[in-house]
C-alpha cells in the first residue's frame, strides 16, 4: 500500500509515518522545506516532498499513485491554509483512494454534537486570537471540513480530543458525537491518534464518518466497556 502523509514533519505526522512503515507501507511525506530535517530519522525509508501543504502542485505530485492520503488539517495563518490543503487533496487524489483527515472536536458534521462550556470558551478565544494575530484561522478549518463532507470521495474526518504524549495504550474508541458519555475523559495519546488514522485506511465502516475519539484506557472508555 502506498500512502501520502500531508504534514509528515509534525508530531502527529511523524507518528503516522512510524505506524505506516511498521505495516510495510510505502510512504510519501509532505512538509514545509524548513521542516524536512525533522524527518531525518526516516531518511532512505520514505520519499519527502518539500513544500507548503496548500501548494496544489506539491500535493498533485505527492498523492500521485497513492492508495491513501492522510492529512493533518492545521488552522495556521490567514491564507485559507486548511481549506487549500483539503481542496488540493480532494482534487488530486486518485479516484477510490482512502482520504483520512485530522481535526479537533470543535468540528461538527450534523450539528448534533454537545460541546462543553470549556470547549466553547477555548474556541472563542482561538477565534479572537486568530483575528488579532492572523496566526490561526479556526473558521478556515471549519470550511475545510465542510468541503470534505460535501465531497463524494472516500473520506473520513477523525476528530481528536485533547492530546498527551506517552507510550501507546492501543486503538482509541470513538463515538459519532462529542458529548457522548464514552468521550467524557477528553484525552488521547498522540501516538494512538496516529494509529487510529492509519487503521482507518482499511476500515470501510468509517467511510463518510467523522468519528470523535478518546483513549481506550481512559476512565470514560473503560466505564463504557464495563456497561457493554
Amino acid at each position: 500500500m502506498k500512502v501520502c502523509i500531508v504534514g509528515a514533519s509534525g508530531k502527529l505526522g511523524q507518528y503516522m509515518v512510524r505506524h505506516a512503515l511498521d505495516r510495510g507501507y510505502e510512504v510519501v511525506g509532505v512538509c514545509r522545506e524548513r521542516s524536512v530535517s525533522k524527518l531525518d530519522a526516516f531518511k532512505g525509508r520514505i520519499t519527502v516532498m518539500p513544500g507548503a501543504t496548500n501548494d496544489r502542485n506539491v500535493i498533485k505530485k505527492a498523492v500521485a499513485g497513492c492508495d491513501g492520503v492522510l492529512t493533518v488539517l492545521v488552522p495556521w495563518g490567514a491564507n485559507h491554509y486548511s481549506a487549500g490543503t483539503a481542496q488540493a487533496v480532494l482534487d488530486y487524489a486518485r479516484p477510490g483512494a482512502r482520504l483520512i483527515f485530522s481535526c479537533g472536536w470543535h468540528i461538527t458534521r450534523d450539528g448534533k454534537d454537545v460541546f462543553s462550556q470549556s470547549l466553547k470558551r477555548d474556541e472563542k478565544l482561538a477565534r479572537w486570537f486568530g483575528r488579532l494575530t492572523h496566526i490561526v484561522d479556526i473558521d478556515d478549518q471549519v470550511e475545510a471540513c465542510r468541503r470534505i463532507f460535501a465531497s463524494n470521495t472516500r473520506w473520513t474526518v477523525v476528530r481528536g480530543s485533547d492530546l498527551e504524549e506517552g507510550e501507546s495504550q492501543g486503538l482509541p474508541v470513538w463515538s459519532q458525537h462529542v458529548g457522548d458519555p464514552i468521550l467524557a475523559s477528553n484525552m488521547t495519546r498522540r501516538i494512538d491518534y496516529a494509529l487510529f488514522m492509519i487503521v482507518a485506511l482499511k476500515n470501510d465502516a468509517l467511510i463518510h464518518q467523522a468519528p470523535a475519539i478518546v483513549g481506550c484506557r481512559t476512565t470514560s472508555a473503560l466505564a463504557h466497556a464495563t456497561v457493554n
